[in-house]
Order: C-alpha cells, then structure tokens, then sequence
C-alpha cells in the first residue's frame, strides 16, 4: 500500500485545473503563520492573509436551501476527503487535494465588511449562513476568534444567522447564541454523519470527535438554540448503515431536524477520494465506489442540479427513505423555526415600528 499522509485527508496533491502543471505558483507576497507545533512538512498548516473587497456572498445554486453566505476562512485544516468545498481553492491558485486543508486563506477584515454590508440601506434582512463553503469553527478559529466578532456584529443588529460546523467549539459562543435565540435570529446545523471514531478518523481527521459533537447538540437545545444535524455526506457500505443510530441518538439530546445528501464527488474530489478510498481501506474501496456510482447514473462525478447532493437510483432511494423513517420515529412534531427578520429591519428603520 503506498504511503499515506496521517493527520490528513487528501492523501495527495492535484494540479490545479486552471492551470498547466508547468505554471509558477507566487505567493510570496502574502503573510505566512506556521501553525504552533506543526514542523513536518506532511502536517504543516499555513494561514495566509487575505483582504477581500467584500464578505457576504449570494448563493446561486438552485438546490443549495440558502440565499446568502459567509465564510471567514477559504480552505479548511478539518480535512473531510469528501468536501465539495475543495474545488473552490483552485480560483485561489491552489488544488484541491493537500493544499486545501494545508493552505488556509484567512479574512481578517470580515467583521468590518459584514457590518458594511448590514448597514446598506437596500439590504433586507436575509438569513445570512456562516459556513456557506468551508467550517467558520475550523481549529485556527479558536486563535483568531474572527467567527464570533462576526457573530457579536450579527447581534449588534439582531440579525437573522445560520451557521454550519461540525466543530464543538460553536459552545464557546454560547453566550451570544442564547440571545439570539431569545429574538429567534439564529439556527445552527452540526454535521454528523457517524457515530463511530474510528470512521471519523477516517474521513475528518482533525473535526471534533463524535463525542464533542453529541455535546454540542445537547448544550445547544438545552438552551433553546434549534439544531438540526446534517447526515452528510451518506457513502454507502461506509456509514449508510448509522442513519437511524444517528437520527436516534441526536433526538434524545434535543434536536429538532435531520437532514442528509448523498456523497458528491465533483471535480477533483472524484480523483481524491478513490485515491484515499484505495490506500486507507483497499479492502472496501471497489465496493464503495460502485455504489457511490451506481447513486449518480453511473458516474462518481456528478454535476446534476437537484440530483447532485441526493442522487437517484435504488441505493440513494433507499438512503432517502431511511431517512424519512427515521423523522417519522423520532422527530415526529419536531422542526426548524423560521428566523424573523423584524427586529433586524425595524432597528434599520424605526418607522417600520409603526406597521
């Protein structure tokens, strides 16, 4: 078995699709901080400052369920060898496999840009998600704390936020997400996609354990903060067998939604993930990619508007319907509230106060 990069989850690097193999890579010009305790070449994270014009994005895709989104950092250290997100790091000049999870491009001024954009007189309140692309909780967050000053800006105009991680650090912010919650401005979504440590080693190397995570949901609901976790990815013969576990074990500890996609193995991601399916499970790896295929007519990659993240094909049916079973089980009564976008647009305009 060839040699495999422990700690990671791309067990390689890929050219950059844009790019010939030839082209010269200059980012020298940057400002370098070399992760604390991380000299190996193999492990070692660069955090790479960069200075966007602008922070919050308008999401186009038609089966992704949000208008708008924000993400602090470009590129993530969690290391899911299945992320969609990686492809994106290719239109910073980098690949998608090593160097996504290597290279992580830091917004420093994303405070000062979010609040920019909340105070333009045309803008209406739509439910902003942090983590449209790449985890706003990924490890250097703990250090730059540039997700909560993001966080203390959306309460500073009671504003509608949605939040995506699958870090137990979003508990470090519990005190600004109990009051958000009181003005039903905030929703997070904690992905969890096995009950098994040794599956998430696997997959996610350096996310929260399952463990952590568990603790996550239970604090949150705890405190009236709605969570719905996302089963996501489901890889069949990987951790298709965990959905009614998972449903079942996140419903006791107070959540109030599921949802789920089937694996998508876009762009690059395809050429990654067989390379890590091949060296860090040969003896699953055949099985699984035919069934990854056999959910997206025949092809690992998949591009299909409103097939892409939920498949078709006998094995995404029966995923879909393990799913459905098991919200009927244990969430029956249960769901996502709708954030209320008032007090952010009456605080804007005093005068809505007296509509």
């Amino acid at each position: 078995m060839s040699q495999s990069h422990n700690g990671r989850g791309a067990q390689r690097r890929v050219h950059n699709s844009f790019f010939e193999l030839s082209h010269e890579l200059r980012d020298d010009f940057l400002n370098y901080c070399i992760s604390e305790g991380e000299d190996p070449e193999t492990i070692k994270t660069n955090y790479i400052d960069v200075f966007p014009k602008s922070f919050v994005n308008k999401v186009v895709s038609p089966d992704v369920r949000m208008e708008y989104s924000a993400n602090p950092y470009q590129g993530c250290e969690h290391g899911c060898v299945y992320c969609y997100a990686r492809n994106s790091h290719e239109y910073w000049g980098y690949g998608a496999g090593l160097d996504f999870e290597k290279n992580i491009l830091v917004k420093k001024n994303a405070p000062e840009l979010l609040e920019e954009t909340l105070r333009k007189k045309s803008w209406q309140g739509n439910t902003i998600v942090f983590s449209g692309n790449t985890d706003c909780y990924q490890p250097v967050e703990r250090k730059l704390l540039i997700t909560r000053h993001c966080l203390e800006i959306m309460l500073k105009y009671k504003h509608p936020t949605g939040i995506i991680t699958k870090n137990s650090l979003v508990l470090r912010d519990l005190d600004l997400l109990k009051e958000m919650a009181t003005l039903n401005l905030v929703a997070v979504h904690i992905s969890i996609n096995t009950l098994s440590e040794k599956t998430r080693r696997l997959m996610e190397p350096r996310t929260a354990t399952i463990k952590q995570r568990l603790k996550a949901v239970e604090v949150l609901s705890a405190n009236n903060i709605p969570v719905n976790v996302m089963i996501a990815p489901v890889i069949p013969s990987l951790n298709s067998h965990e959905i009614l576990p998972v449903i079942k074990k996140v419903a006791e500890l107070g959540a109030v939604s599921v949802a789920h996609t089937v694996i998508r193995l876009n762009g690059q991601i395809a050429l990654l993930f067989e390379d890590w399916a091949r060296k860090l499970m040969p003896d699953k790896a055949d099985r699984m990619l035919s069934l990854i295929a056999q959910c997206h007519g025949g092809k690992l990659n998949d591009s299909r508007w409103e097939k892409r993240m939920r498949g078709d094909g006998v094995i995404a049916k029966q995923i879909a319907d393990t799913v459905s079973m098991g919200r009927r089980k244990y969430l029956e009564g249960r769901g996502m509230p709708k954030l209320d976008p008032q007090h952010y647009l009456q605080m804007k305009d005093p005068q809505m106060r007296l509509f």
